[in-house]
């Protein structure tokens, strides 16, 4: 089982930026998707952005596209989400997790973090 740790989070302005890092421990990470969720108050957990176990394909939300980029360094057991120009409508706990391969659905992602909470005000 992969452990993984969000970090980065916090509160920034409309129009600002923010990069997460998701730090993973255990076995089989680097060889795994990784995809990126985020779940508002009141919301249901949806789908951010994915990337490959290599790095070469990246899948993205039509809401974030453009404004946010997903990377890998697979020496580190990390991935990474660059957040650009962001709005209000990105505040939520952002969480990253482990798939099968890449998907935009949750349920083929196996383990989760715990999430790091994005706040941005106006």
């Amino acid at each position: 089982q992969v452990q993984l740790v969000e970090s980065g989070g916090g509160l920034v302005q409309a129009g600002g930026s923010l990069r997460l890092s998701c730090a993973a421990s255990g076995r089989g990470f680097s060889s795994s998707a990784v995809g990126w969720f985020r779940q508002a108050p009141g919301k249901d957990r949806e789908f951010v952005a994915t990337i490959s176990w290599s790095g070469a394909a990246t899948d993205y939300a039509d809401s974030v596209k453009g404004r946010f980029t997903i990377s890998r360094d697979n020496a580190k057991n990390t991935v990474y989400l660059q957040m650009n120009s962001l709005k209000r409508e990105d505040t939520a706990v952002y969480y990253c997790a482990k798939g099968r391969g890449m998907s935009t659905t949750s349920r083929r992602y196996d383990d989760w973090g715990q999430g790091t909470q994005v706040t941005v005000s106006s």
